[in-house]
């Protein structure tokens, strides 16, 4: 019998986390502790009180029935969270749905929403989750470059007419991966705009949005005027709330968008564990007090590491918050993934190339503030010798 992949799995190309991994392990053979910065998986435990929340529901013998999507108590939640964060006002009865996590949220997106042929605007570089669900719905990708020239954030006005006329869905994710450019409600509102003239449906995906390091608050998408208008925000609990293997999220925003990937949802799954819903509650309705100390950590670690390699010669896209540092590093005799393998090998500090998330990232790494202060410290020291 002859198995054969098919045509569309030709446009999903193997993850370089793996070959990353593999030769991380080859070093690490030859005696020499890795630092490994690669993966953006929050290192912090979830909060105490989330954790008890989770095992008191687990415990209880009536818990393991389909849910069949967001209960009511998360969908509430949600909504009180965005009402307390972002003065954000949200019906959890038809402006929210659960997801399994924003990656499954992201990649089954564009199915519920685009048509054969239809144009995904993205960034470049952007999150490898956007070009997989471009590529489920048998859409096709306009990628918008991040450059300093605009501060690393998209240029609508640089995308062509004919490309706008085409274009069914906007994808956003600001602070980003791997660029952690920060948003404004000026850019949001700039948005909404053009948005509007093209009609064009925006999708923000607000991983990050918990990660600022300037003293001001989270910014949604939604604050902007008209947002609820022509779109939508994807939030996961994975890295806010250190609930990366739980696989819980949420999208937020247009009514009628939101039913739409409900219907899409229904022949998708069978909701989350409701253990992990109650525990996600627990979570949203502590957040100024979770996240305050996730901003404390992460801050300093950001700090420590952008202006560590900032001494030893590095390039550091500027930034206030995100989960990542995105330098250009000085070696530029390598190409970026050549280098990342050529720091494993001499230091063994895993970083990952930019190029995987898009041409613009080429000669630029990503490195993720996920390792404690006195680890980032020595890696800094180690890649100061190559």
């Amino acid at each position: 019998m002859k198995i054969e992949r098919s045509k569309l799995m030709a446009k999903f190309p193997k993850a370089i986390f793996g070959d990353l991994k593999a030769a991380a392990n080859r070093k690490e053979a030859t005696g020499i502790k890795l630092i490994d910065l690669s993966l953006g998986s929050p290192d912090l435990p979830p909060n105490e009180k989330v954790r008890m929340e989770l095992s008191k529901q687990a415990a209880l013998a009536n818990s393991y029935g389909y849910t069949l999507g967001g209960t009511e108590k998360f969908n509430e939640a949600v909504a009180n969270y965005y009402n307390r964060r972002s003065s954000v006002t949200l019906n959890p009865k038809t402006d929210i749905i659960q997801t399994m996590g924003s990656q499954e949220g992201l990649v089954h997106l564009p199915m519920a929403l685009c048509n054969q042929g239809d144009i995904v605007l993205t960034t470049d570089p952007g999150y490898v989750a956007y070009e997989a669900g471009i590529n489920m719905a048998q859409a096709e990708g306009y990628y918008m470059p991040l450059t300093s020239t605009n501060e690393f954030l998209p240029d609508f006005d640089a995308i062509p007419d004919e490309v706008c006329a085409r274009a069914k869905l906007l994808i956003l994710n600001l602070p980003g991966n791997p660029v952690p450019a920060m948003p404004s409600i000026a850019f949001f509102n700039k948005t909404v705009a053009f948005a509007k003239k093209h009609n064009i449906i925006v999708l923000h995906d607000a991983a990050y949005s918990e990660f600022y390091f300037d003293g001001s608050r989270p910014l949604s998408f939604l604050e902007a005027e008209g947002a609820m208008e022509v779109g939508i925000e994807i939030n996961s609990l994975s890295k806010s709330f250190s609930l990366a293997g739980a696989r819980i999220a949420y999208i937020a925003g247009n009514a009628d968008i939101i039913k739409i990937i409900g219907e899409l949802k229904s022949n998708l799954d069978y909701g989350t564990f409701r253990p992990i819903q109650d525990a996600a509650v627990v979570a949203l309705d502590n957040a100024e007090e979770i996240t305050e100390e996730l901003r404390t950590v992460f801050s300093r670690r950001h700090k420590i590491l952008a202006n560590g390699l900032l001494n030893i010669g590095w390039e550091v896209v500027p930034s206030t918050g995100g989960m990542f540092v995105y330098a250009k590093y000085p070696q530029q005799q390598f190409n970026d993934i050549d280098f990342v393998y050529h720091v494993i090998e001499q230091t063994g500090v895993v970083i990952v190339p930019g190029s995987i998330f898009g041409k613009s990232g080429e000669n630029y790494v990503r490195i993720a503030l996920v390792q404690p202060e006195e680890l980032i410290i020595e890696a800094l020291e180690r890649l100061a010798t190559l």
